[in-house]
Order: structure tokens, then sequence, then C-alpha cells
């Protein structure tokens, strides 16, 4: 029992480590970093993969707002149009050109 505080910071090291965010990749393009950088401060990036199915552009907007007015989340106002357009250019979905437009 006497190493049970040495086991106890080799597990909490280990812990941490697994819970390392560097082994998610985002896609390479233009606001990437930009994403990285703040929405990796509260949540894991792999939540920008399982949401990715069902957003376009107006649905990451709706997102990025509802983490700055809902959960308070410390993203600067001038980040907000680079996240947006990174998330749907890369992670979103294409709306049909009827839905899109306006018309039917």
């Amino acid at each position: 029992m006497k190493n049970s505080p040495f086991l106890l910071l080799v597990f909490g090291i280990c812990l941490a480590h697994a819970a390392d965010e560097s082994i998610i990749q985002l896609k390479q393009g233009q606001g990437m970093q930009i994403v990285r950088n703040n929405c990796a401060t509260c949540h894991s990036l792999d939540y920008i993969g399982m949401n990715s199915p069902f957003l376009d552009h107006k649905g990451w907007e709706g997102e990025v707002n509802k983490m700055i007015n809902v959960y308070h989340a410390p993203i600067d106002k001038n980040d907000v149009a680079a996240i947006v357009d990174y998330l749907a250019r890369y992670y979103g979905v294409e709306v049909p050109a009827a839905e899109g437009s306006g018309t039917r």
C-alpha cells in the first residue's frame, strides 16, 4: 500500500494521455486552427464529425451561436464567420438547390 500514491499518479497520467485531443485530426483548410483553438476549449473535437451528417451552413451557424449564447463559450465574435465557414465547407451537408435557393 506504500506504492498507492505512486500508482494513482501513474494511472492519472495515463488517463490524461488517453484523453489527449491531438489524436483527432480536423480536415486541413482555411479556418482549421481557429476551429481547433475555439472548439477544443470546451469539448472534444470528435463532436464535429458526429454532427456533420446533419448540419448545413445554417445549421453550423446555429450550433456555433448556441455554444456562445447558451453555453457561454469564450468565442471571439470576430472568429464566428471563419468557424461557421470552415465547419460548413469541410463538415457540412449540402442543401439541395431547390431548398437552398428558396424556389420550388
